[in-house]
């Protein structure tokens, strides 16, 4: 990096950190006792502090990967300073990890973004910068690196896990896949693509060579044809590609280590019968698809300021009159998902401290005519989603939206922090935008976490059949309350 990239870039990972703190400090008084998910992520990460390496409570349904970071982090620490008492791993110390966690994203943002851009060579110094300021601030994200959750964990091995993907360190990159599927075991996902983004470069050469031998320039790898002839190659060539013992071959060579991670990810899920550890009443997979409708109205929410403009409308509104047909069978499809495969969990109605709840009260509660007459803002949202990957190519592009769906799909929840790695996937891989649009978008991400940090700090409230604090937040959860009770009181 350029020395005075180096400085700014220095400059604003020292601010961020040091702003950080001072949101951790006031977050950690207001609130001291663990909250939420942290009522069962705190007590488990003690009893690995104290070296109960074999107990665990049932109702945790991640891996341990939170809690031995923590303790691997803790414990040198301890040991260095002295420290004894309450202090060692008290939650305000385990929850300072994932403030750690916030630094490495930060900087792996960056190192992403220079990667993925580094065609981009004029003028892109102070917009790489800003550009992983602004991610790094990414509201969903940023707000759980004041508590003690899995997320900021999770998000720094995927991270990590890509960075190494896309520098041809691929031992090193399925090491640290696993790392992030003992944080989240959805993470294997994520693995997945980073293999898949491999098999995707053969196959774009492989495309590019057969249809340079034919001089069909029309076919460039790069565009995604909307037409079923289109698409009827597209398979056809998928299908030829992947029952070709050379392709298979050279593929293998360079995706060994993915696929040695995948084999042991179906090993644990046979031994476990599931993906899920401990409570699993709670996480059943089921068809709903449209969790990617929900997906893209939010993407479009948060990229608004880098991914809208007055051109990108236009050019929809040309898409529709030159394809009728086309959008009028995606609008029939859509009908038919939401109607058929919408799924309501139990806790998206019963707790009343997330936002998911009154974005479903206020919203698709208010008529049920509401989640159909939604479809038409779904269908511009998934056009905006696609139309930001033009520059891609096509089965680089295909190999995300299947692990998109994959990751959406069989989550029965409505919780906004499943979003948090596929949206980052997206904006990372979205051209460079300009100067005065990633200061609109810092500001809009700013003006999130400042209301959502206020909101928590401030607006609490309590339940009428309990005494203890209750505060607003992203994330969904209903525990230690009768479920139906909980939904009555609330309704």
């Amino acid at each position: 990096m350029e020395k005075f990239e180096g400085y700014m870039f220095t400059a604003l990972c020292s601010t961020n950190f040091l702003i950080s703190c001072l949101l951790f400090s006031r977050v950690t008084r207001e609130q001291r006792e663990p909250y939420m998910d942290e009522i069962f992520h705190v007590p488990q990460a003690q009893k690995y502090c104290q070296g109960k390496f074999n107990e665990w409570d049932p109702m945790i349904t991640t891996l341990p990967g939170l809690y031995l970071v923590s303790v691997g982090v803790i414990k040198p620490v301890v040991w260095l300073t002295e420290l004894t008492g309450e202090v060692v791993c008290s939650t305000a110390m385990l929850r300072f990890i994932n403030l750690l966690f916030n630094c490495g994203n930060l900087y792996l943002i960056y190192l992403l973004l220079c990667k993925l851009h580094l065609r981009e060579k004029t003028r892109t110094t102070s917009r790489r910068v800003l550009s992983a300021l602004s991610l790094s601030t990414f509201p969903v994200l940023y707000f759980f690196n004041f508590l003690y959750y899995t997320d900021a964990g999770s998000t720094f091995f995927i991270l990590f896990t890509y960075l190494m993907t896309l520098y041809g360190c691929h031992k090193a990159s399925a090491l640290l896949g696993v790392c992030s599927v003992l944080f989240r075991q959805t993470n294997i996902i994520w693995v997945a693509f980073c293999a898949a983004t491999l098999v995707a470069g053969k196959m774009d050469d492989t495309w590019r060579v057969e249809h340079t031998k034919k001089r069909d320039e029309k076919s460039a790898p790069s565009q995604i044809p909307l037409s079923f002839s289109g698409a009827k190659r597209i398979l056809l060539f998928t299908l030829e590609f992947l029952t070709s013992p050379n392709h298979i071959k050279a593929v293998l060579l360079v995706a060994w280590p993915y696929a040695l991670v995948g084999i042991g990810f179906l090993v644990f899920v046979a031994l476990n019968d599931g993906i899920v550890v401990g409570d699993r009443t709670s996480h059943e997979a089921c068809l709903n698809f449209p969790q990617l409708f929900y997906f893209f109205s939010f993407s479009l929410f948060f990229s608004l300021p880098v991914s809208l403009c007055y051109h990108r409308v236009l050019r929809f509104l040309q898409a529709l009159k030159k394809q009728p047909l086309f959008f009028l069978l995606v609008t029939g499809i859509s009908f038919l998902l939401v109607w058929k495969f919408t799924f309501v969990h139990k806790y998206l109605l019963a707790d009343n401290r997330h936002f998911p709840f009154y974005v479903w009260k206020k919203l698709f509660q208010r008529h049920e005519l509401v989640r159909f007459l939604l479809i038409p803002p779904y269908i511009f949202a998934g056009w905006n989603f696609l139309d930001s990957f033009k520059s891609r190519s096509l089965f680089w592009s295909l190999a995300f939206l299947a692990c998109l769906m994959a990751a959406t799909v069989p989550q029965k929840l409505l919780e906004f922090r499943y979003f948090i790695v596929p949206y980052l996937m997206y904006r990372l891989h979205m051209p460079l935008p300009s100067l005065p649009r990633l200061i609109g978008e810092f500001l809009l991400y700013t003006a999130v976490n400042v209301a959502t940090i206020y909101i928590f700090i401030a607006k609490t409230f309590h339940w009428p059949d309990s005494t203890a604090t209750q505060r607003f937040m992203w994330c969904d959860l209903c525990v230690g309350v009768n479920t139906s009770t909980r939904c009555a009181l609330m309704l």
